[in-house]
């Protein structure tokens, strides 16, 4: 276990999460395919050739859980006891195939629950396709992700 307790997170802090991950068109046709997303902006290469993107997107929300996943490590891997919501999320850049993902996580809110037991932590989470050595990394999406953590004192 590798995640923070409730008492851990500090608001305002940034964590830049370790592992990375290239999206593959099998990542994306797998996605697809398990949501049962067949939008032709994904999967059709000759109808995406003819858009403003000029090739296949990966679907958002792969790319919203990609982040996610990569996030959990960090944060909650072991101390969580739910999910609560995601909210205001944007994908202000596209990604493709072969595109390489990164993710940080910045606290921006925390609160014991009622009974004191447990704390409700609030993160925006934002992933970043890698860019050139001559390029800044791209945000790609941003979300904020509501989870019920568990205090050390009670998770033992």
């Amino acid at each position: 276990m590798t995640g923070k307790y409730y008492e851990e997170f500090t608001v305002g802090e940034t964590i830049r999460h370790g592992k990375r991950r290239t999206v593959s068109e099998r990542d994306n046709q797998a996605f697809c395919d398990l949501t049962m997303n067949q939008q032709p902006l994904h999967l059709d290469a000759a109808f995406a050739a003819g858009t403003q993107f000029g090739e296949r997107l990966v679907n958002g929300l792969y790319t919203m859980s990609l982040a996610t996943g990569l996030s959990i490590p960090e944060t909650t891997d072991g101390t969580i006891v739910a999910n609560l919501s995601y909210d205001d999320v944007e994908h202000p850049n596209p990604v493709v195939h072969g595109d390489t993902i990164r993710a940080e996580s910045t606290v921006l809110d925390k609160r014991e629950t009622s009974d004191g037991e447990r704390g409700v932590v609030t993160m925006r989470v934002d992933a970043y396709k890698l860019g050139s050595e001559d390029a800044d990394d791209t945000l790609v999406c941003t979300f904020e992700r509501t989870v019920l953590s568990l205090k050390r004192a009670n998770a033992e």
